[in-house]
């Protein structure tokens, strides 16, 4: 019997039947659907197939019409499929690999994004925030300088005459002169010299560690001895204290999302291959 004569037979019967294929909003097909609906040589198909399809590509099927016609193209694109596949025109081999790469992948990504989606939820990202509170906690500073400039290259004596400069610098401040006007003449940071050495608030942490601790270590109004970095020699003033500034959940939570994905993502994959038995040619020659 031709395939098309099979195709009428199976749209009749399909008309008249009970098991009528449901809209695709249903998540799961009906077990009733395992009625066989065509074959194509020894290949069947089952109403779970076709309705598997359905939901696939997000079609309607509350149109009897239209339905017919989706089942009769579903049927026809399987059939052409078949009669390739009876050709041994293709690389049987090659196309096999892709599908078992495509299989791969598709578990792998499904399985893993119903999964991470159900793990990681705006739940779980809040708890993680306020049981890592400090973490997001960042402290800043009022800082100031005076920057006598030194050079990687420069020679011991050299440098010895920018740590006098520095020295001198200090003492005028320690005698009682104003630290910005100190600043404006003599130091080489020119876009800050401009400001009487004002640096703005800085993130502790944010720059040297050298100049960082320092700073930190200083009460407002305090001014500290030279200090050297890869810079030069910084006279470091705490214009204001301290202040703890903390980012909010929404500014953090993607990253925070992030986070928990990919650990999550880890233990999960590490559980699921210890179910799994892998064994090496070379290992199984060495038994």
């Amino acid at each position: 019997m031709k395939l098309k004569t099979i195709m009428m037979i199976m749209l009749i019967i399909m008309g008249c039947s009970d098991h009528k294929v449901p809209d695709t909003t249903h998540q799961k097909a009906d077990t009733s659907f395992d009625t066989i609906l065509a074959t194509i040589d020894d290949h069947e198909i089952s109403g779970n197939q076709f309705q598997a399809y359905l939901t696939l590509k997000r079609l309607s099927t509350t149109d009897e019409a239209r339905r017919l016609k989706i089942f009769e193209r579903y049927v026809e694109r399987a059939a052409l499929a078949d009669a390739i596949e009876k050709e041994n025109y293709l690389d049987h081999h090659l196309m096999a690999e892709e599908l078992n790469e495509f299989r791969k992948e598709m578990l792998i990504s499904r399985y893993f994004e119903k999964f991470l989606s159900e793990t990681v939820t705006d739940q779980a990202v809040q708890n993680y925030y306020h049981t890592h509170i400090s973490a997001y906690e960042i402290q800043k500073a009022h800082a100031a300088h005076i920057l006598i400039r030194t050079r990687q290259a420069m020679s011991d004596p050299e440098r010895q005459v920018k740590r006098t400069i520095a020295q001198e610098a200090y003492a005028k401040i320690r005698s009682g002169e104003n630290f910005a006007t100190i600043a404006r003449n003599y130091s080489q940071d020119n876009i800050s010299a401009k400001k009487g050495g004002d640096l703005g608030w800085i993130k502790k942490g944010s720059i040297h560690p050298l100049f960082s601790q320092t700073l930190f270590d200083l009460k407002p109004g305090d001014v500290s001895l030279p200090v050297e970095t890869p810079f030069g020699f910084h006279i470091i003033q705490m214009i204001e204290a301290p202040k703890t500034i903390r980012r909010p959940l929404d500014a953090v939570a993607a990253e925070i999302r992030y986070q928990l994905r990919n650990e999550a993502k880890q233990a999960e994959s590490d559980r699921l291959k210890k179910n799994v038995r892998i064994l090496m040619n070379n290992e199984r020659g060495n038994k």
